[in-house]
């Protein structure tokens, strides 16, 4: 397992002989380890990098154990992260007393090498479990929500609107075909957003269900980028916005549907938050074996504060385009999936009301000629 994927512990203990016993041991075991000889500089040390587990030792000067506890649990930064009290006290009061502060378990000094791995290994398994159903559930409202609100309101809006065309086509002699023309396209812009909604919700479903299959080939990237300004041009057009191509040496090594499904939701969102007479451009760089592609328009922006929200999937974040055009968040969602699907990575830079760049990588060759290479 690559270092970056691998469990971060921090051990918390005054005296350094156990720092440097523990660490090792840790290690050995295929552990991240930080270390830290006090309770301050372990609060320090934690607001830096938060460690998937802390085995924290309670007789410490200064600051005990039991303190640094309380001072985690209080926040809701840290309050999640499992912590192990190591302790050569064997009073059934102060094992209490560390459980009773939100410590999941204790060890006792000196520890047992056997004992140590198992704890470890186990409270670490849980913290996994939990974070797993917990985003579970936060897809599960997500879908609902979606669901409820967002799929919905298109058709609420196609079946209203074709009523009041029906009902104005009944009266011959009052046909007023300019509002029959305005509910139509109004009824248009819904389904196709209807449309590419339950498109998303659907690959969405198939790639948590683990039934997405990749199916990486050699694609044109500037092939790709003229299927999909088609289905956004009309929108385009009615925006008056330019758009500009600066792709260079485009060819990548992609799945077309998902890829398809990235560049479709990039670009209709690089559309819908641009005022009319902006402009959206693309372009492509590459860098060694990977196409840096950026999409880039002069829209609304995005705060500051918000950015962090846009790839969560428990966020509720999401905003009206500059025509109202209403938007579920899943879109971006499935964009870093698959990016990161296909071995890439997606990021986004943004200034509030002068617009904003997404940007994401795409391998270009496949694995095995990149090794042969």
């Amino acid at each position: 397992m690559p270092d970056s994927m691998k469990p971060l512990v921090l051990v918390v203990d005054d005296t350094p002989k156990n720092l440097q016993v523990l660490g090792k041991t840790l290690y050995e075991f295929g552990y991240n380890v930080a270390i830290a000889n006090s309770g301050r500089q372990a609060l320090d040390s934690i607001r830096k990098e938060k460690p998937d587990l802390i085995l924290l030792d309670i007789q410490m000067p200064e600051m005990d154990g039991f303190e640094v506890c309380t001072a985690l649990k209080e926040s809701l930064e840290t309050r999640e992260i499992p912590i192990i009290f190591l302790t050569a006290m064997t009073e059934s009061s102060s094992v209490i007393k560390g459980l009773e502060l939100g410590a999941v378990d204790y060890i006792t000094k000196p520890f047992n090498t056997a004992e140590l791995s198992a704890r470890v290994a186990t409270h670490l398994e849980i913290k996994q479990s939990r974070e797993k159903l917990s985003e579970l559930n936060a897809m599960k409202d997500k879908f609902f929500r979606i669901i409820a609100h967002d799929l919905r309101n298109p058709f609420v809006g196609i079946i209203g609107l074709s009523e009041n065309i029906n009902k104005n086509l009944a009266n011959p002699d009052k046909i007023d075909l300019n509002k029959i023309l305005k509910y139509n396209q109004i009824i248009h812009s819904s389904a196709i957003s209807a449309a590419s909604l339950l498109e998303n919700l659907l690959e969405w479903a198939k790639s948590q269900s683990g039934n997405l299959e990749l199916n990486p080939v050699s694609l044109s990237l500037s092939q790709l980028f003229t299927k999909n300004l088609e289905l956004i041009s009309g929108l385009a057009l009615k925006k008056e916005i330019t758009i500009e191509n600066h792709l260079v040496d485009d060819t990548i090594f992609a799945d077309e549907l998902l890829i398809n499904t990235i560049l479709r939701n990039l670009l209709s969102n690089a559309v819908k938050f641009t005022s009319k007479g902006g402009k959206v451009s693309f372009s492509s760089k590459q860098t060694g074996n990977m196409m840096e592609i950026s999409i880039q328009d002069t829209g609304l922006g995005i705060d500051s504060k918000n950015i962090d929200k846009i790839f969560r999937i428990d966020s509720k974040f999401t905003s009206l385009g500059t025509d109202k055009e209403k938007g579920s968040g899943l879109g971006l969602l499935l964009c870093k999936e698959f990016i990161e699907k296909m071995g890439g990575k997606i990021w986004l830079t943004s200034e509030l009301g002068k617009g904003t760049i997404f940007s994401f990588t795409i391998p270009t060759t496949t694995k095995e000629k990149s090794d042969e290479a």
